[in-house]
């Protein structure tokens, strides 16, 4: 009904109905680039198909809803009885529902399935974030269930299961497809995961080989509580089979059939993520769990679980940042102001374009990840190429593609004007879920460790580094000068530490620069290496070059609904 003072005009239309991976080049052409060839079709009719469902309003409407109506912890039943059980809105069974028959479960025995897999947790996360954590957790566990053969045997397929069954009514074995969730963190500990006091205790006593142990503990952070099955760390303090830090698998309902001891005390109150449901829980002594690898190795059995998260934090980052750039874009290609369209107008085309830039930076290095992570499974030289590049690669890019989610997330939401700091634009939600990432599996200063540590360690993860930079050698001098200067500071040891964060902040730009030199568009690459190795930019965005292809720019990040 007509307002009886004016006419609503000059308001863009909905971002919807459109397909998110086809209107996405960085990420169309990045999947093209890395699919085999004799896939490349297949793959792409898949993404496009999830891309289309993530551009839909009825997805985009389940994504508001979720985060609308969080999730609400029941700790009794109406007669007094323990339960434990977390209640989710309907749209939260939706999205779940749609991830895990969309495949974001199931890369490890795909061809192409991480790349295929982590391009469609990128195409999806567009839509919601906060499911994202149990389909990530659930990825994750399979290369840990992997070293105990006879558990993965009975777990990976219900893992890697393109069908969402929830609840609780059952054991795992028994449903068409399992969820699982973590629990790594307690509260005097934090990422410090060897200061656990967690304790695990064999069954009868234990023995070589059984592997079977009741817990006693909490678990300070531990997400999407309703998941069938969880990892989880504890400390082996007696029995035949050792002791020390050690890995577990702990189901919520028992074989038997009844629940296993897993006391929710509360959900957590978080700055955004607000879908998910995440909790604090408690062991009494007689949650029963299974050993998962050996005794006194919990770390290195959770590593590759680890390093998988890591990479599902950069593709959520990378999602974030597109997202937020697919709706400025959206919005400025048709709101006037001042005489014009604002993306016409020279300065907003400057910040636009610095925007797409850091965005198609971290797409490019995200599906290259994806790739190496394809790669490294299989055997040969290649492969352990590609295993020593990730060690590098993975905690500078979860390094520094986080940390640049909250200040792209934040200027895009700028180029909405108050449209954009109001709760229906969709941008105050992203915003609240931009630094998520960056703490998540490992905080900013962790991820500079890990990689300084990588570094003393495995001088051949340094060279495979150095190899993938050096593809491009020669194409850019700003690169070249870059990579230089990269070396230097790795031959200068003297505060290494307390220099670390610039230290990764530069491998992740030089590895950022040599994509972009090899794979974007000239005026992309251009763009990237005057402004990020070039050092002709400021401290905020729309401080590129005025000399630069502005306008071409943003016109490749402005999603086409056509």
């Amino acid at each position: 009904m007509p307002a009886s003072t004016h006419t609503v005009t000059n308001q863009p239309p909905p971002l919807v109905d459109y397909d998110v991976f086809s209107a996405d080049h960085a990420l169309a052409e990045a999947v093209a680039r890395h699919a085999a060839p004799e896939r490349a079709e297949e793959v792409r009719a898949e993404l496009s198909e999830l891309g289309r469902g993530a551009g839909s309003a009825e997805a985009q409407e389940w994504g508001r809803q979720a985060n609308e109506v969080p999730p609400v912890l029941r700790t009794h039943d109406r007669y007094g009885n323990r339960i434990d059980e977390v209640e989710f809105h309907p749209a939260w069974h939706r999205l779940l529902d749609r991830a895990v028959g969309a495949g974001l479960t199931d890369a490890w025995s795909r061809p192409d399935g991480q790349l295929r897999r982590t391009a469609g947790f990128y195409v999806w996360g567009q839509v919601e974030a906060g499911h994202g954590c149990p389909v990530s957790m659930t990825h994750a566990a399979v290369p840990a269930l992997r070293k105990e053969p006879s558990l993965a045997a009975v777990w990976e397929p219900l893992l890697s299961s393109h069908t969402y069954a929830p609840g609780l009514d059952r054991p795992a074995t028994q449903k068409p497809g399992a969820i699982a969730g973590m629990g790594m963190t307690e509260k005097q500990g934090g990422s410090d995961v060897r200061a656990n006091t967690t304790q695990a205790v064999p069954v009868s006593g234990g023995g070589e080989g059984e592997g079977e142990y009741v817990l006693t503990g909490h678990k300070w952070f531990c997400s999407a509580p309703m998941s069938d099955v969880f990892l989880v760390l504890a400390q082996v303090t007696g029995g035949g089979e050792g002791e020390g830090l050690t890995c577990f698998l702990v189901p919520r309902v028992l074989p038997d059939g009844s629940r296993n001891t897993f006391r929710v005390q509360r959900l957590k109150d978080k700055l955004g993520n607000r879908s998910n449901a995440s909790s604090e829980v408690e062991f009494d002594g007689t949650t029963w769990a299974r050993r998962v690898g050996e005794v006194g190795r919990g770390v290195p059995t959770i590593i590759e679980m680890v390093a998988a998260t890591r990479l599902d934090c950069v593709t959520g980052s990378a999602a974030l940042m597109r997202h937020a750039v697919a709706q400025a874009t959206h919005h400025t290609a048709h709101r006037s102001a001042f005489g014009g369209l604002l993306t016409d107008k020279p300065l907003m085309q400057n910040v636009l374009a610095d925007l797409a830039l850091e965005s198609e930076a971290a797409t490019a290095l995200t599906m290259r990840l994806a790739s190496a992570f394809d790669a490294a499974q299989g055997g040969g030289q290649d492969a352990e190429q590609e295993r020593q590049l990730l060690r590098l690669a993975v905690p500078a890019a979860k390094y520094w593609v986080t940390k640049r989610c909250t200040p792209v997330v934040g200027e895009a939401l700028e180029c909405l004007g108050g449209n954009g700091y109001v709760e229906e634009s969709g941008m105050p939600r992203m915003l609240r879920e931009s630094p998520l990432n960056s703490i998540w599996e490992g905080s900013g200063n962790v991820q500079a460790l890990d990689l300084l540590r990588a570094l003393q360690r495995s001088p051949e993860a340094l060279n495979a580094f150095l190899t993938e930079i050096g593809l491009a050698r020669g194409a850019d001098h700003r690169l070249d000068a870059a990579t230089k200067d990269l070396l230097a500071e790795l031959a200068d040891l003297e505060g290494i530490e307390a220099r670390a964060r610039r230290l990764v902040e530069r491998m992740a730009q030089v590895l950022q620069g040599s994509l972009l030199v090899r794979y974007a568009p000239p005026e992309v690459a251009d763009a990237y290496c005057a402004s990020r190795l070039g050092g002709d930019w400021g401290a905020a965005f729309g401080t590129l070059p005025h000399t630069l292809d502005l306008p071409s720019i943003v016109e490749r990040a402005r999603p086409a609904t056509a």
